[in-house]
Formats: C-alpha cells, sequence, structure tokens
C-alpha cells in the first residue's frame, strides 16, 4: 500500500493504495538527488549490485539491481533452498498470547515518508499512546515527525538520523513498547528482528520479508523473545471485508469453498517518477523476482474469511505468470535515452496468477499486477455453498435471499458490519477509514492485554506467495509447499479478526 499520487477513489469511496500516503511502498525512502540531478550516496547504495543496506541487513540476495534475469533466478532459487523443511520450534507458541496489560502505550516509528509520515498521526489521534521516537535517515523527514508530536501536546519524542542503522539505537531504548517499521521491503526483516531481540513488540508494513527462511527466523525469534511480530495489513479492517468476515463466520455463505484478492493497480508512472521512490528501490524489485512481489492485501482478508491458521490451513500454492513486457513499454513512451531506467532488464510478470490450496480443499485466487493499465481492484471474492460476493464494485448473491440469478446490493447487509465499523462510523485517515481501524485496533489490544487479531505466523504465511510465486513460475507451475509455520497450531480454532468490542 503506498503513496502520495493524487487521490483517485476506488469504489467504496477509499483511497487506492499507491494514491494515498500509505508509503510501504514509499516508506520514508523517496530518491533523494544532488543539485546537478546524479544520484546521490543513497541512491546509489540502493542501486548498486551489492546493495549496501539490503547486505547489511542479512538479506543475502547479491544480485539485487544488477537487472539480469539470470542473477535474480539464482539468488532467489538459493535463497529459498529447502523451503519444505519445518525446522524444530525454538520457543512455546504464540497463537494466543496476550499483550501485557499497559495504560499507554509507547510507540517507536521507523520510516517517515509518505506511510509512516502520515501514519503517524494516527497513532497520535488515539487515546492512550505516546510516541516516544522517531527515525528517518533523512532529518526534515524526522524533524517533520517530531513536529506533529509536540503539536499533538506529546512531549518531544527522540529523533534518530544518523544513518541507516540509526534504527536499531532506537530500538534499544527502554521506553518503547512497539515498534512501527514503514520503510522500503529491503529493510523489514532485519528492522524487525532487531526490535524483538530488544524486547520490543513490532509491526511491519508488507512484505514483512522476502525469503522463505527470513519468514522461519521471525516466527522463531517471536517464539523465543515472547514479543510479537505482526504484518500490518490494514485491508483486513476494510469495512466490506469486516463485514463479509463476520457473515462468513455466521454461515451466510455456507460451506466455504472458494476466495480471490489481489493488488492490481497501476503504479507505472509512480515507478517511474524520479521523485518517489529511491533508487528507485520499488521499480528495481521487477528486475529480481517474477512472482507476486505483494500478495498481502488480497490474501489476508481471505485467509481470515476462512480461518487459515485457526482451523484450516494454505498448503501449496501454483502461479503462473504473464510476459514481462508493461515496465518496458511504458518506459519506451515516457522516459527519455540516457535515462538510467534504460539499464534495466525487467523479469517481474505483468499479471501473476496464483491458486493457493488449504488443508480443507479449499481454493485461494491472487493476482498482482501494477505494471499494467488497470483500474484499481483487490477483486476480495469470497462463495461457498449458499452464494458469493464479489468487490469492484460491491454486489451479493445468497440463498435463501436472492432466487432470481441477478447481483444484490451489499449495502443491504449494513447490520452485519463489524462492531468497529459501527462504533466508528466515520474514522479518519487514509483508505476509508481502514488505516485508523489498524491502530486504533493494535493499540487497544496492547492497553488492554488482548491477543493481537493477527500474529507471527499470519505474517509469515500472507508473505510465503513472494518466494513461492517465483519459483512456481520457474517450474512452470509446478505446486510449491507452504509451510506450516504454525507446526500444528492451526488445527485448534482460536479468535481472529472477527472479535467482539472489549470492555475498557
Amino acid at each position: 500500500m503506498n503513496d502520495d499520487a493524487p487521490q483517485a477513489q476506488d469504489p467504496h469511496g477509499q483511497h487506492p493504495h499507491g494514491q494515498h500516503p500509505h508509503g510501504q511502498e514509499s516508506h520514508g525512502q523517496e530518491s533523494q538527488n544532488t543539485n546537478d540531478g546524479s544520484p546521490s550516496r543513497r541512491s546509489v547504495l540502493r542501486t548498486t549490485a551489492g546493495v549496501v543496506g539490503a547486505a547489511s541487513a542479512g538479506l543475502g540476495l547479491g544480485a539485487l539491481g544488477s537487472g539480469t534475469a539470470t542473477a535474480a533466478e539464482t539468488t532467489a532459487e538459493a535463497a529459498d533452498t529447502g523451503h519444505l523443511s519445518v525446522p524444530a520450534r525454538k520457543g512455546a507458541t504464540m497463537a494466543g498470547v496476550r499483550f501485557d496489560r499497559r495504560s499507554t502505550v509507547r510507540v517507536g516509528i521507523v520510516g517517515l515518508g509518505n506511510r509512516g509520515g502520515s501514519m503517524i498521526d494516527l497513532f497520535l489521534a488515539v487515546e492512550g499512546v505516546r510516541v516516544v521516537a522517531v527515525c528517518d535517515p533523512v532529518k526534515d523527514k524526522a524533524e517533520r515527525a517530531a513536529a506533529k508530536v509536540t503539536a499533538a501536546g506529546q512531549p518531544a519524542p527522540a529523533v534518530y538520523t544518523k544513518g541507516e542503522h540509526d534504527y536499531a539505537n532506537l530500538c534499544a531504548r527502554g521506553d518503547i513498547d512497539f515498534v512501527y517499521v514503514a520503510t522500503p521491503w529491503d529493510f523489514h526483516f532485519e528492522m524487525a528482528k532487531t526490535a524483538m531481540l530488544h524486547g520490543k513488540h513490532v509491526g511491519v508494513e508488507c512484505p514483512v520479508a522476502l525469503r522463505l527462511e527470513q519468514l522461519w527466523e521471525l516466527v522463531d525469534l517471536s517464539e523465543r523473545t515472547r514479543r510479537h511480530c505482526m504484518q500490518l495489513e490494514n485491508c483486513c479492517y476494510g469495512r466490506n471485508e469486516m463485514r463479509v468476515l463476520r457473515m462468513a463466520h455466521a454461515g451466510l455463505f455456507g460451506d466455504l469453498l472458494h476466495g480471490a484478492g489481489a493488488y492490481n493497480h497501476d503504479l507505472r508512472g509512480l515507478m517511474f517518477d524520479p521523485g518517489y521512490y529511491e533508487g528507485p528501490w520499488r521499480r528495481l524489485w521487477h528486475t529480481r523476482l517474477r512472482g507476486d512481489l505483494y500478495p498481502n492485501h488480497g490474501f489476508g482478508p481471505v485467509a481470515n474469511y476462512m480461518d487459515v491458521n485457526r482451523g484450516d490451513r494454505a498448503v501449496s500454492i501454483t502461479s503462473v505468470g504473464s510476459p514481462a513486457l508493461g515496465l518496458a513499454a511504458y518506459r519506451k513512451e515516457h522516459m527519455p535515452a540516457g535515462d538510467r531506467s534504460w539499464k534495466e532488464t525487467y523479469i517481474e510478470s505483468d499479471r501473476t496468477i496464483s491458486l493457493v490450496q488449504t488443508a480443507k480443499g479449499r481454493v485461494i485466487r491472487l493476482e498482482h499486477d501494477v505494471s499494467t493499465p488497470h483500474p484499481y481492484s483487490r477483486i476480495n471474492s469470497l462463495g461457498g455453498t449458499k452464494g458469493v460476493f464479489e468487490d469492484y464494485p460491491e454486489r451479493i448473491y445468497l440463498e435463501p435471499d436472492h432466487t432470481d440469478d441477478t447481483w444484490a446490493d451489499f449495502s443491504a447487509y449494513a447490520d452485519w458490519d463489524h462492531w468497529l465499523w459501527k462504533k466508528y462510523a466515520d474514522p479518519p485517515g487514509g483508505h476509508g477509514g481502514m488505516d485508523y481501524m489498524l491502530v486504533f485496533r493494535l493499540m487497544q489490544c496492547m492497553r488492554l492485554g488482548l491477543a493481537p487479531d493477527f500474529d507471527v505466523y499470519d505474517a509469515a504465511t500472507w508473505t510465503a506467495p513472494v518466494p513461492l510465486s517465483h519459483l512456481s513460475i520457474k517450474a512452470k507451475g509446478a505446486p510449491q509447499q507452504i509451510p506450516d509455520f504454525t507446526r500444528g497450531e492451526w488445527k485448534k480454532a482460536r479468535p481472529g479478526m472477527d472479535s467482539t468490542e472489549p470492555e475498557e
């Protein structure tokens, strides 16, 4: 989800991800150019073959940014060797583990660009939350964020701006309960790891990591440190998503059979904007992997409908991908000769389609397309033995309510809204209010000592399609096993997103 593009509206009156300050695509890291137009040191660090920041974070993708399909495929394949094995548990499960109750949640924010710079407003808007520290290598961004904190009537936060690793000093503070990470993807794993090793709960924008062994390491660290590591998937808190969730759990769809989710969003203009993605790091991922780079927005909500990790499990994924033509075609039409993008070779499929099979035999279709013309859509569909819901535009058909094979008005089911949307019908913030719902509910769980709505096992499951879809496409659609990150805990029913309103 991302950015500061013009404020186009989706059919629900929500700002499409990528068209409102959401920035886990920009996350405080727009490109920094020198006055003469040449890339700065920070841009060079992000685009050289070694990708210094990523390498120091232990990513191990040695050829990132090389722009060659062979190098990208080789490193991705090496990164995922042995993905069928399930390592032994090194600590007790974190499923259902409650936060320690506290009157005030003390927050540190890492990454203050488009996403972090806007999300700080929502942390400041929630009662019982104090922003203690902020971090970004770009000093102006950190200072603007600090000014927001004092303008909200809170004490001035500590400011960390001394290079791309100063976040470790923020994590080491003794007065922080929760670290929020909104940086480029390359840094997510190492920052989440560092936060937990310093005894902090951590929430990370999508994707939480990029390799299977990294996902396993985050699971192990969460269990060993007894700290939650969460993929902050705000689409799970969309009004439609939460309404469908409650209807599904109440049996209105009958026995669930299939679902679909996507991130189909034309980002070509933003990816070639020299002032938007630093490096530009987002476009460079299209030179590295062929699979679904951003599955979480579609996968998370449907996984919740089907109680994945809470009675069902995602077992395997089969992926196919179209040719990678869209970015090259856009570059040919819009970018001048000599632009550094002409050195790049794009391998990411313009349209990736994946089928996820669950232990109960259900099917989840995932799509990803950010490099061709397409109206914004997350698909957001659910079907069962009694009917189906489809989004973009929203419509529903359920028996026995409907009998004429004609789509019906989904607004007629407003009584099924989640209690969050009934209590806060007009929330502040971006993406139609789902950002605020995510922050409010997470902070509420921490204040009241509740278990989070989703945990490290969900983070790992929702992100696993990134490396596995790449491998499946390389293998001409051969199924890839999705690890059981819960190590068997998925067989036990437990609460998730479909919560009841707690007593404050």
